[in-house]
């Protein structure tokens, strides 16, 4: 065997541990960045009401990469070796060293979706460009459907630079679809949910999902173009309606229980940007449709 049949072995297992170490900072994201975000915002209303400062001074949470990683339960900040993707939450076996206290099973979980996903980005694109826009975009829907689960919220932050990548991408080296294509797949992403969004709300008075969908949205039809955005769609509609369901029924809520539907487009425009093609030829041979 020569070092040319280990290249892809080797590609793949340098993807894993760079999606396991990413996988350990989105963590951190998913964490942080939700709390920044509402000081910011407390600040900002204050300054616009002309609400006086409280003489108890809010504490400024922590940033993304300031502060060290460290005990959420008794502040014990980590050592590097507490701190390595996956294998230090089985040394400790899920809880902290200092406290005792069970560290959140999130934190093995992102990082071995992350080292997952990285790996099957460069099966599918080997070491490319495309590969290099697909690992952003998967890393960045990691991030933002965390929070989205965690909050219901699905910040700008996230949201509005993954369009713009997918944009700029598009017009420059065209990873996977052309600049128009990524143009009115942004385009009507974006207006389709606002549709939907207002035609539920002036029929119900209730609004049925957030803005950060449409956003949301629009960044995968700039990264899959318009043709990707009704097979992301149903498929999100359709997982969606099935694991809400079944959450619902777990946690014994109602239907009025607000569900985040984040993570579903996100999945799903992941699956169409890796597999979409292949899916859609299936499926028209399958119908007859094609040869």
């Amino acid at each position: 065997m020569t070092f040319e049949d280990l290249g892809p072995a080797i590609s793949l297992v340098a993807a894993s541990l760079l999606g396991l170490l990413v996988g350990s900072f989105l963590n951190v994201v998913i964490l942080r960045l939700p709390p920044r975000l509402m000081h910011g915002w407390r600040s900002e209303a204050r300054e616009v009401l002309g609400i006086a400062e409280s003489t108890t001074v809010e504490p400024v949470p922590p940033g993304l990469v300031r502060r060290r990683s460290h005990c959420p339960a008794c502040g014990h900040e980590l050592a590097w070796w507490e701190n390595i993707p996956l294998l230090s939450y089985a040394m400790l076996r899920g809880r902290c060293r200092a406290c005792g206290s069970r560290i959140s099973a999130q934190y093995p979980a992102v990082e071995a979706l992350t080292g997952l996903l990285s790996a099957l980005v460069v099966a599918r694109f080997g070491v490319s460009v495309e590969a290099g826009f697909a690992l952003v975009f998967t890393w960045m829907l990691i991030a933002a459907s965390g929070i989205d689960l965690r909050t219901t919220l699905l910040p700008d932050q996230l949201t509005l630079p993954l369009l713009w990548i997918g944009l700029l991408g598009a017009a420059t080296l065209a990873p996977f679809v052309g600049p128009v294509d990524a143009i009115l797949g942004a385009a009507v992403g974006y207006l389709s949910l606002w549709t939907v969004y207002w035609g539920f709300k002036l029929l119900t008075g209730k609004e049925g999902m957030g803005y950060g969908d449409f956003k949301l949205l629009a960044a995968l039809g700039a990264f899959c173009g318009w043709q990707g955005l009704l097979p992301i769609v149903l498929f999100s509609a359709l997982i969606g309606a099935v694991v809400g369901s079944l959450w619902l029924a777990l946690k014994g809520r109602d239907h009025a229980t607000p569900i985040p539907f984040g993570p579903y487009l996100a999945g799903a425009g992941w699956v169409q940007l890796m597999y979409g093609e292949a899916i859609v030829g299936a499926y028209l041979r399958l119908a007859g449709l094609a040869d």
